[in-house]
């Protein structure tokens, strides 16, 4: 079940494209143009609502909806004839536009509030299909990218913590060993393993960014990563939500065809960040014909222990650093005036 903040977001959104006065009659009217939203759902709603939980959510959403059903990028006044809402649905594939609202068949609303996250993406994932494809390898990333620094920071560990019933190899830990080191290991790293890890870490990031850049050869392979990295696909969507501060958040998502158009890829790169843990930088230098200018689009990716020190698949979360409304291919939505 999506937790009521998410709940909020999305379907106010969904509520604000459909005219009505203000949000509580729009509460109050619990349109059944709106699927998978029952009254237990709209009982939810109705009790944050007059408990003044996530105000800020509730205000914003309902703008955001209201500025869609009026812009001209939107429905331009049109009421809609259906509003679809994924809510808890899991999707039976990998899908590529994070749509949450499907309206009238055609438009896809992606609902993100208070997060710059690009991608929840697995190493393999990221590192080495580019995010062309779900990778189904499960070996250790750290393991694979920077193989004899993380075997010095394991047996550096394990003689910290006197656990000689541990394997004497990383790659032979099972589940009880890597539980083990997890609760031992909680919290911040032990003063004496400290420097070690750091060492560990920034080779983690070197190593990853030089994998997936050898990866990607040509001026062309860069550009296409770029289009994946921003989650331009086939079909355009939008974005309705608020940024870090609680600013609203109002954007087309192109396609690759519209940035191509317009946009020229002037270079790419990723590198390795000395940051205390494993950490990649992304920048791109992008030419805009349109406004005779560059354009400079920068990120990070933070790769960790999905469930503390040595336990869980690494995950690689992708971050955008520069602001969504200056990034090529992210038109911002204009209220009708």
């Amino acid at each position: 079940m999506a937790d009521l903040r998410t709940e909020v977001s999305e379907i106010v959104t969904g509520l604000g494209l459909f005219g009505f006065r203000d949000l509580e009659r729009a509460l109050a009217a619990r349109p059944r143009f709106i699927t998978n939203v029952n009254d237990i759902v709209y009982d939810r709603l109705d009790e944050a609502f007059a408990a003044k939980q996530h105000a800020d959510v509730f205000a914003t959403a309902w703008d955001n909806g209201c500025v869609f059903a009026r812009c001209d990028q939107g429905l331009r006044g049109r009421p809609p004839w259906l509003v679809e809402w994924k809510g808890p649905h899991r999707p039976p594939a990998y899908e590529q536009i994070p749509a949450d609202l499907r309206v009238d068949h055609v438009y896809l609303i992606s609902c993100k509030y208070g997060s710059n996250i690009l991608h929840n993406a697995s190493p393999w994932h990221l590192f080495d299909r580019g995010l062309a494809e779900r990778a189904k390898n499960n070996d250790d990333w750290f393991l694979a990218v920077a193989p004899e620094s993380y075997q010095q920071l394991y047996v550096a560990a394990r003689e910290h913590l006197g656990a000689t019933t541990l394997p004497a190899h990383v790659a032979d830990l099972d589940a009880a060993g890597r539980e083990h080191l997890r609760t031992s290991l909680r919290g911040r790293w032990p003063t004496e393993l400290r420097e070690t890890w750091e060492l560990v870490a920034f080779e983690i990031s070197r190593s990853s960014a030089a994998h997936l850049l050898s990866r990607m050869a040509t001026s062309g392979e860069r550009e296409e990563f770029l289009w994946r990295l921003l989650r331009l696909q086939a079909a355009p969507y939008f974005v309705l939500g608020a940024d870090l501060k609680g600013a609203p958040l109002r954007y087309r998502v192109t396609t690759p065809w519209d940035f191509r158009t317009r946009f020229k890829v002037r270079s790419f790169d990723m590198w390795g960040e000395h940051a205390g843990q494993p950490t990649v930088r992304w920048r791109a230098d992008v030419s805009d014909r349109e406004e005779d200018r560059s354009r400079i689009i920068e990120g990070h990716v933070e790769i960790r222990w999905s469930h503390g020190k040595f336990a869980g698949a690494p995950e690689a979360k992708v971050y955008l650093d520069t602001p969504h409304h200056e990034v090529a291919g992210y038109q911002p939505i204009e209220s009708a005036s």
